[in-house]
């Protein structure tokens, strides 16, 4: 029994050592180092990873500055004698080089920036960064000199300017043509789905040439000649939910099905025309004639 609780001591003395190391400033102090030094370890893979993939940036920049120069000078073999198309590519391709250089001296100065935020460059960053700018000047004289080459040639860099502008032209042109289209469609879209209707007294539609009988006993004809388009209101059809007649009696004269819609009687005993279905409404007829 003694030795049972001897043995509950020593456990009970062990996790309030235990407690006790973890309360201490010591041990704080001590997983806060831990903590700060992994979020430094994490910043330092971050900006590893950020120089590897500007350092691949620029030699790829550079290997394609190199192969521009070397196609620019295989097609200047006999220039003189080849159509302006050969000319515009040269001149293109003059372009995209110095456009590359500007791009590599960019990526450079990052990669200096990069280096710093260690505090000091390691040695064999700094090295490379001092090659990489060695080169880039190298290669600015040497383009430089391609250049006089090129226009000894009468070679000039406006022919590319005019190839852009030509090119420009086609693209504005065609937008034009585009917007066109567009127009026509947007035209064609609203006459589509564009309506009239007239609401009037019998007298009116005469008068307006909507309505007309032959004689007595004969039928009445709507729109049979040349009526006034100007009783009419026009609407887009998708917009038109409803017609209000102001009227207590009504009576539809043109012909729309049955079912696309109803008639609602209001507090005040005046007829609203509810159409529930515009295709089928409005496609036996675009005009829609109420006689009150």
């Amino acid at each position: 029994m003694k030795t049972i609780k001897f043995y509950a001591m020593i456990t009970a003395l062990v996790f309030l050592t235990a407690s006790c190391v973890e309360n201490s400033g010591k041990y704080k102090a001590a997983i806060a180092q831990r903590d700060s030094l992994e979020q430094v370890k994490q910043a330092l893979d971050s900006n590893y990873s950020q120089t590897l993939v500007v350092l691949n940036d620029i030699e790829t920049g550079l290997s394609e500055i190199n192969q521009k120069e070397r196609e620019i000078k295989v097609n200047l073999k006999g220039v003189e004698g080849k159509t302006t198309t050969t000319r515009q590519v040269i001149a293109g391709q003059m372009m995209e080089i110095k456009s590359g250089i500007e791009q590599n001296k960019t990526k450079i100065a990052e990669l200096r920036r990069l280096a710093a935020k260690n505090g000091k460059a390691n040695n064999k960053l700094a090295e490379t960064i001092k090659r990489l700018q060695n080169e880039m000047d190298e290669k600015t004289v040497q383009i430089q000199s391609l250049q006089t080459e090129l226009e000894q040639k009468n070679i000039k860099i406006n022919e590319l300017n005019t190839t852009v502008d030509n090119q420009s032209k086609n693209i504005a042109e065609q937008q034009n043509v585009m917007d066109q289209q567009k127009t026509t469609i947007k035209g064609q879209d609203k006459d589509i789905n564009t309506v009239w209707y007239c609401i009037a007294s019998s007298k009116k539609l005469k008068e307006a040439k909507i309505v007309s009988t032959s004689g007595l006993f004969q039928p009445k004809k709507v729109m049979d000649s040349e009526f006034d388009n100007r009783a009419f209101t026009q609407v887009d059809l998708r917009s038109l939910t409803s017609v209000a007649t102001d009227s207590k009696n009504i009576k539809i004269i043109t012909s729309h099905p049955q079912s696309s819609y109803v008639l609602e009687t209001g507090d005040d005993k005046k007829i609203t025309i509810k159409i529930i279905n515009s295709s089928k409404f409005w496609s036996v007829s675009k005009y829609l004639v109420v006689q009150i």
